[in-house]
């Protein structure tokens, strides 16, 4: 069975550590044989987080995008940059929005609840971003999401990256190998149906 696997990072700056880290777990994943989707959240504008609107106007359909694309996927991985010790507010707010659908016209969806989901972060200290991802399991398991372990915090970011976008750090690439091929079997056990 080939799992299929989203991934995306909490940042759409160019040239940003975790659209730099969410690359270097796309091949690694690829590498491990699942079928990978890499997207940009540039590419979801979502307005902030108000109820209001959900109330006035419904879900955006953006988030309805993002959630049947989370939904189609066994998996998920998200990298996370820092912001200020915490995630960035474009990570928190599209996943406050997603959290929220509950249907899709006449079915039931409920893209996150049991969710196989893998976590990374980066900054450009040394500290890796492990604040920033420590908040983000927590908002990630309030949102009843199934997180794996272990994971993969890269420091220093401006100088972790070869000319060819890999981890210079050996440290670094056995770290990201063991989040993806967790992630990977996670989401085949979900496959077949159990954990």
């Amino acid at each position: 069975m080939i799992p299929k696997i989203l991934v995306f990072a909490g940042s759409i700056r160019s040239g940003a550590f975790s659209g730099r880290t969410a690359d270097v777990a796309q091949k690694a994943l690829a590498m491990q044989g699942a079928d990978v989707t890499r997207i940009s959240l540039a590419d979801y504008p979502l307005p902030i987080f108000d109820e209001d609107i959900e109330k006035e106007t419904g879900i955006p359909e953006n988030v309805m995008k993002l959630a049947r694309l989370l939904g189609a996927h066994d998996g998920l991985l998200l990298v996370t940059p820092e912001y200020n010790g915490s995630v960035s507010p474009l990570l928190k707010n599209a996943i406050d929005w997603v959290s929220m659908v509950r249907h899709d016209g006449g079915r039931q969806l409920k893209p996150m609840a049991g969710k196989a989901v893998a976590l990374c972060s980066s900054s450009k200290g040394h500290f890796a971003g492990v604040r920033a991802i420590n908040h983000l399991r927590a908002i990630l398991l309030r949102c009843h999401m199934d997180i794996v372990t272990p994971e993969c915090s890269v420091p220093n970011g401006s100088s972790a990256f070869d000319t060819d976008g890999n981890f210079v750090d050996e440290r670094l690439r056995h770290a990201m190998d063991l989040v993806v091929q967790a992630l990977v079997e996670r989401a085949r056990q979900t496959m077949r149906g159990y954990t």
